[in-house]
């Protein structure tokens, strides 16, 4: 296979002082001949931005889509997996932190073409294709162009992304997406400066646009941090700007953190934290709140909002009862559940099966 490592990006302009900058994300990265931008993947070549890693995999997997974490989207189905290297974020607790930080170039050892990656992925029969494991806003050239080859072969699109994404190129990554799920990783702008090296209101600027300018399905997770992003004023308010901004329909994940990277002197979040923050959420309006990260089959369930009868019982990624008909509606009493439903649930289950390309 012959395919060009680095392919030059639309999103970056010369300054006046002969730096280059790239204006991809919120970060601007100003670069002289040589050097490369925080992501550490995205550098300039002959006076352009380049992405060095067009191509180029860390692995390709088939996941459950309950995984990534979406529930209102194709449930119980596969869905083919990739990522590259490299974010745009610095998050002191990141659980992929050996591909998402990685300066080395060879753990990306797996090599595909958009063409490729659709063909593989309707060979193995799944229903979508997830950009994930790291963030996929960094290698938007590669993952816009295996948007497109999976359309014209009728696949839909996933991105797990953390939204750090500026408008321009927001447009065009996310008019090739079908659903997405976006990580707001706190609500405070302390938390994002000094825990991610990030700021928070491009991502609420990212999930605004989601929900009003576009047709992606779209979910949140928030993984809670004890001590860190937990209190319940915070948690009051990403609930209440959700509620406004968003809507009581948008499905929210509060996910439990391990101790990884740079925070392993942190407690994991406990079960009963979780609880809590669910049931918050459910008590201020939200119709569609879940745990995650724990074995917790009720939290990780969806129940109607009208009458409260079991309409999808998961257990871990695994599903049992399916309380909807033909129309996504209620079996009960007739409500309406918004998201991207088929007549009947896949049965994927809990597999995980690694793909050698």
């Amino acid at each position: 296979m012959n395919m060009p490592q680095s392919v030059v990006t639309r999103y970056w302009h010369k300054l006046e002082d002969g730096r280059v900058q790239c204006d991809l994300c919120p970060r601007e990265c100003k670069l002289k001949e040589g050097q490369r931008g925080l992501c550490f993947v995205r550098a300039r070549e002959n006076d352009a931005v380049v992405l060095t890693t067009y191509g180029r995999s860390s692995g390709f997997c088939v996941d459950p889509i309950e995984k990534k974490p979406l529930n209102h989207f194709l449930p119980g189905t596969p869905v083919f997996s990739f990522g590259t290297a490299g974010c745009n974020l610095s998050c002191k607790y990141c659980q992929n932190w050996d591909m998402s930080k990685s300066r080395e170039m060879d753990i990306l050892a797996n090599q595909a073409t958009p063409e490729e990656i659709a063909n593989a992925a309707v060979k193995l029969e799944c229903r979508s294709v997830a950009y994930t494991y790291n963030d996929p806003v960094i290698f938007m050239e590669y993952a816009v162009d295996t948007g497109r080859a999976c359309h014209e072969q009728g696949l839909k699109n996933v991105a797990v992304t953390a939204g750090y994404i500026s408008p321009g190129a927001r447009e065009e990554f996310f008019s090739v997406m079908d659903a997405a799920n976006v990580d707001l990783k706190g609500f405070s702008e302390d938390f994002y400066r000094k825990l991610t090296g990030g700021h928070l209101q491009p991502v609420l600027d990212t999930l605004k646009y989601l929900k009003h300018e576009t047709d992606v399905w779209f979910e949140i997770t928030n993984l809670l941090i004890p001590g860190h992003n937990d209190t319940e004023d915070e948690m009051k308010r990403m609930i209440e700007w959700i509620l406004e901004e968003l809507g009581e329909d948008v499905p929210l994940h509060f996910s439990a953190f391990h101790p990884d990277y740079k925070m392993r002197d942190v407690p994991p979040t406990s079960p009963e934290a979780l609880a809590h923050a669910r049931n918050l959420a459910i008590s201020f309006g939200l119709h569609y709140v879940y745990t995650g990260n724990v074995h917790d089959s009720r939290g990780g369930s969806t129940w109607c909002p009208q009458c409260g009868e079991l309409l999808i019982e998961r257990d871990w990624y695994v599903l049992g009862k399916w309380g909807l008909d033909e129309k996504a509606c209620c079996r009960s009493c007739g409500t309406r559940i918004p998201g991207v439903f088929e007549e009947a649930p896949g049965d994927w289950g809990a597999k995980r099966l690694p793909i050698s390309m």
